[in-house]
């Protein structure tokens, strides 16, 4: 009888399966890049926020600083001329129904047919309605924000 017949044969030993934890280095490097990810994403909308907000903040400032309901009307003017030029450079040259036009929001007429027709010429009447100046300061206020964020054309 030879040697190797001898010899009791065992089944294959393998070795226990890796632990889930701790995870390897690479593991951490696709977990650091998605948490950076993440925090980049979460920087960009808190700045986008709080850029909104102090929008919002300056344009309720500058009206409510204004006094009287002319003088609102007025305020809103500008304000909605130094976002139009933010917007679209040359729009806040615009005069007239061109102006109110460019004012309007797609499958809208507010400014046109509504309540920011004011704008033409509530700056200059010796009174405005108040209740009509606060419905303008509304719909203003909406375009002036959406004129600061959307994409230029």
């Amino acid at each position: 009888m030879s040697a190797a017949a001898s010899l009791p044969l065992r089944d294959v030993q393998l070795p226990a399966s890796p632990s889930w934890w701790p995870p390897a280095p690479g593991w951490w490097l696709v977990f650091a890049a998605i948490m950076l990810v993440v925090a980049a994403i979460w920087a960009w909308q808190w700045r986008r926020r709080r850029a909104r907000q102090r929008w919002l903040d300056l344009f309720d400032a500058q009206v409510s600083q204004a006094g009287s309901p002319v003088l609102e009307v007025a305020a809103i003017a500008e304000l909605l001329r130094r976002a139009a030029r933010q917007y679209q450079p040359g729009a806040e040259r615009l005069q007239g129904d061109a102006w109110l036009a460019f004012l309007d929001e797609k499958n809208s007429r507010a400014f046109s047919e509504g309540d920011g027709a004011l704008l033409l010429d509530g700056g200059y009447r010796p009174s405005v309605d108040a209740e009509a100046v606060q419905r303008l300061r509304v719909l203003a206020r909406r375009r002036y924000l959406s004129l600061l964020t959307e994409r230029r054309r």
